[in-house]
């Protein structure tokens, strides 16, 4: 029996840029707008949280930010992040603080999923051991090596395993060496399966199309990824969310509402 009680989607912040970085070798010139998404998932064990976004200090620290988001080195450009959209201020509005957070799962360590470590730096973090070693060897631009540098309760993990019951990590290469989903069940509504980058948009899914940013270029192991969710998504009844499609989120329920 599942011990998920309630799942809510937190905008963290938004980017704008081109579309090829979200579809491989398709979307060229064509800027779109992307939510980046944390999920807060309570449980009757406590509270997993589901990414972190970015570090909020790159990106309003005008040293830091010249520094991690310098558009020679950086093109892909900085987010757009508020005061109001940091970690803290949405646990604040549920009456909880970082403190309350147990476990943080995180998907991959890009600056996007992994750059708000520094809130909930007293939790458990969870990241699959292919993951961590790509990002500590800088595989791409994506990674920026003080996200995960600190003194964080790191437990690495290999292979796929129950985070506790209803929560089940899905190990889904492609984007990342060690990219991993996430299968919740919900006690009442259908099962959400968090794609994460595995899928950034619709069109990902429904055409089986890879993100713009592979590992090793890697575009068999992606779609292979995007296939096995598909499948587990018509095995569970399973609703599957992709991560960075804006009007797939503006479908689902707004902060503070939440899905059970």
């Amino acid at each position: 029996m599942t011990q998920v009680t309630r799942l809510w989607p937190l905008l963290t912040a938004t980017h704008r840029y081109d579309k090829s970085i979200s579809t491989w070798q398709r979307g060229h010139g064509v800027r779109i707008e992307a939510p980046i998404l944390a999920y807060l998932i309570e449980t009757r064990q406590g509270r997993i949280l589901y990414d972190v976004g970015c570090d909020y200090s790159k990106l309003h620290d005008p040293a830091r930010r010249a520094r991690w988001y310098d558009p020679q080195a950086f093109p892909m450009g900085a987010p757009e992040m508020t005061e109001e959209q940091r970690l803290p201020a949405h646990f604040a509005r549920l009456g909880l603080s970082p403190a309350d957070i147990d476990l943080v799962f995180l998907g991959h360590l890009h600056f996007d999923h992994a750059g708000g470590l520094c809130e909930v730096c007293g939790a458990e973090v969870h990241v699959h051991a292919d993951e961590l070693a790509a990002a500590r060897a800088q595989a791409d631009e994506a990674y920026f090596a003080d996200d995960f540098a600190g003194d964080y309760r790191w437990k690495v993990q290999r292979g796929e395993y129950e985070l506790l019951p209803g929560v089940r990590a899905i190990e889904t290469p492609g984007h990342t060496a060690g990219h991993m989903s996430l299968l919740i069940e919900l006690p009442k509504g259908k099962p959400v399966i968090l794609a994460g980058d595995a899928a950034d948009l619709q069109e990902n899914l429904d055409q089986e199309i890879a993100p713009g940013s592979l590992w090793q270029a890697r575009e068999d192991l992606a779609i292979a990824s995007i296939r096995k969710l598909k499948a587990l998504a018509g095995e569970t009844g399973g609703e599957l969310w992709p991560n960075h499609d804006m009007a797939f989120y503006q479908g689902l329920k707004r902060f503070p509402e939440y899905h059970s």
